[in-house]
Parts: structure tokens; sequence; C-alpha cells
């Protein structure tokens, strides 16, 4: 019986709450809880539920306060919400600090000899891609905002590199891959790391791709999504993949999001393809570079007085450091926060293209970037010299691409 009358109790409570609370119902909850009150001191025998009532009639009160709030000089009102927020600051300050998360999810530093390069310098608007070869569907070059780029049009394109000796494994046991890729927003683009025109597959399990989709990265089981959950679909990207002996990483932009210790097979090659390819559905490619890497960096230091690094790259004719040179920047000015004894002479130089006094002027320019770049990461200025030498010291032949890449460089030597 008392269990029935105190749910009853509840129950009312309740619904006077939710009517007030809804301003859809005018009731006078407080003539309701004298009423209640004058019942209960007839019920001698039933303390426990009016125990409970009074817990009500409390909290019933306190909404009353806090809607009396604008009530001029209620001292009553004033401490009551007090001691609300205080303690609402106590439980704040119990709840455990979130973790602190420190992540270093941007290592890619490039390979510091180029073995292919496509910039798609003097193509023709229309024509297949001079230095790839076709293995299904169609591909052609177009112009997207003023730049030639790939264009993968429809009929499940694939492409390749064209090799002089396509059937060889052109992949050193080092190396790494670059471009630029479109996503149009739907659909998955795969990027093998065998040439499927002219080699065959030598993993057990046939994961020899990376399947890009929205904002994710997979190969085989490992699969890994980018942080940014407000990442725009429809976007250019720019994909890095490093090899190092049977590890793998891959990274989207600025964020590694595959980090596989041991592959199953021995990547030969390079095929870049997409079933999802349509006349309204484009994918674009461009950027790519194929890259033998390398020594780490303190022991290139060490071993020859200098660093080159083919990684820091800049936008066409500026000295405006494109987002994946951080990969590059990050490595020197760690070691140089490991080593403090070391001094560098920041040195730009570029390839055998343009005007001389153009060139002198912009690898100038570049080097200086670089070690305002450093300075704004807390190295100290009096460790860095910044000089351009223009195209006055190739270390490759200005009549191939590769040669071109390998010549776009920034030296770190030893002062």
């Amino acid at each position: 019986m008392k269990k029935s009358i105190f749910f009853t109790v509840i129950l009312a409570f309740i619904m006077l709450f939710s009517f007030e609370a809804s301003s859809q119902i005018k009731v006078d909850v407080k003539g309701k809880v004298e009423n209640e009150a004058d019942r209960r001191a007839n019920r001698a025998t039933d303390r426990t539920i009016d125990a409970g009532f009074d817990k009500i009639e409390e909290g019933i009160k306190g909404i009353f306060k806090k809607k009396d709030k604008t009530g001029a000089g209620n001292d009553e009102n004033t401490g009551d919400e007090g001691a609300s927020e205080n303690m609402g600051a106590d439980t704040k300050s119990s709840k455990s600090a979130d973790p602190v998360l420190s992540w270093n999810k941007y290592d890619f530093v490039p390979g510091d000899k180029v073995i292919f390069e496509d910039n798609l310098a003097g193509e023709e608007n229309g024509e297949f891609p001079s230095r790839w070869d076709l293995v299904r569907g169609n591909t052609e070059i177009a112009v997207v905002d003023g730049e030639n780029v790939i264009m993968m049009r429809e009929g499940a394109p694939s492409i390749v590199p064209y090799m002089k000796d396509p059937q060889k494994d052109y992949l050193p046991d080092i190396f790494t891959i670059e471009f630029d890729l479109y996503y149009p927003g739907d659909g998955n683009f795969e990027v093998y790391l065998y040439d499927r025109k002219n080699q065959k597959s030598n993993s057990p399990t046939g994961y020899t791709y990376i399947q890009v989709q929205d904002d994710q990265f997979s190969m085989g089981q490992a699969r890994s999504s980018h942080p940014d959950e407000n990442i725009a679909k429809e976007r250019w990207m720019h994909i890095a993949i490093a090899y190092t002996e049977g590890k793998l990483k891959a990274y989207m932009d600025e964020t590694r999001l595959l980090n596989i210790p041991r592959l199953d097979f021995e990547p030969m090659g390079l095929t870049l393809y997409t079933y999802h390819a349509r006349n309204d559905n484009r994918y674009y490619i461009k950027n790519v570079r194929i890259a033998q890497g390398g020594v780490k960096y303190y022991d290139r230091f060490m071993q020859e007085g200098k660093i080159i690094a083919n990684g820091i790259r800049f936008d066409v004719n500026k000295a405006t450091l494109k987002p994946e040179s951080m990969g590059v920047i990050n490595e020197i000015a760690t070691l140089m926060k490991e080593h403090p004894e070391v001094k560098f002479s920041v040195e730009g130089h570029t390839d055998g293209d343009g005007d001389d006094a153009f060139n002198q002027t912009l690898s100038e320019q570049r080097a200086a970037t670089v070690v305002s770049t450093l300075t704004k990461m807390g190295i100290d200025s009096g460790r860095l010299t910044s000089k351009g030498w223009g195209e006055s010291k190739p270390i490759d032949s200005n009549g191939t691409p590769e040669g071109k890449a390998n010549n776009r460089r920034v030296e770190f030597v030893k002062i």
C-alpha cells in the first residue's frame, strides 16, 4: 500500500513539473503542494513517504527560485545558486583530465635520387600522357585550373609508367612514391605496387595495392581514416608512400594513415587504377615522382658534410613552401635540436629551365624561406645562413625530367 501511494506521489510531481516547464498549461503548483502537505499531516503512519515527499518539495522550490532569479533582493535565492555553482565546479574539477596526445603523424621524407618524374610539362591537351603506358580504359591529358593533368575518364582506366625494360623490377629496396590525386567524391582509387601490364604479383594474399576511398586508406586488413572529420570529399590530396625493406607507410596530405611493419610481397613497379571513373566522375593525377631513398640525414651529414634534400617543394616559380615539404624540414629541425653543435648553410638550387638571373634570385629566396621556417620552429638563427646558386651547380643532366628533379634541391651544408 505504501509503495503504491509513493509511486502515485512521484507520478503527480512529474506531471506537474512537465506542465509548468512546457508553459502549455497553467497550473497552481504551489497550491497543490500545500494541499498535499495538509493531507500528509494526517498520515502519521506514513513517515517514510513523508520524507520522500519533502525531498520532492525542496526540488520544486529550487525550480521556483531559478525562475524568480530576476526578482529583486532575494538573498536566499542568491545563496542557493551560489551553492549550486560551487557544486558544479567541484564536480568538474573531480573529473579526470583528457589524455594529452603526442603523435608524430607526418614523418615522410622523400628518397634522395629521383628514378621517375612526370610533371606533365610540354604535354598536349587531349593526347595520351607520353611517359605512361595504358593497361585499359580511357586516359588523356587535360588542363585543370591552368595545369596539365592526367585525366582518368572511363572504362576502368589503368596506367603504368613507361619504362625501357618494363618487366624488370625497377623499385629498389628503399623507395618513395608521390603524386597529387583529385578525388571526385565517389568510388575507389587504387595504387598497385607492381606493373599490372608487364609484371606478375608475388603476393600470396593478393593485397598488393593501397585503396583510396573518401578520407580512408586500406591495404589488406590495414585500414585508417583521416583524423579531420570535416575534410572535403571532393578535393585534391597529396599521396605519399614510403617503403623500406619490407616496411610500408602511406600518407594522405600531412597525415600518416598506414603503418605496416611487414608486407608479404616485394614491390616491383607501379600501377594507377580506378574502376569508378566516369565522364561525370573524373579522377585527375599530377606531379608523379618515384625516388630511391636513402641514408638517414645525420648519417649523410657525418659522411658527406651535407644533406641533399629533394623533398622540399615550392610553388612553381615561387618561394612558397608546399605542405608536403614539412616532412623533410621536421627531420632537419629534429636533427638540429638533438645535435646543438650542428650549423648549416642552407643553399638553394634550380634546374636549367628559364632565365639565369631569375633562377639565381629564386634560389636565394627559397633558401631564405627554409631558414625562416626553421627559425620559427625554434632553431637559433645564429646556426643558419642562406644562399642561392641558381642553376650553376647541377648534379644531374637537365636533359631528362628525372635529372631536372634531382637538380631542383635544397642542400644543408656543414658550417
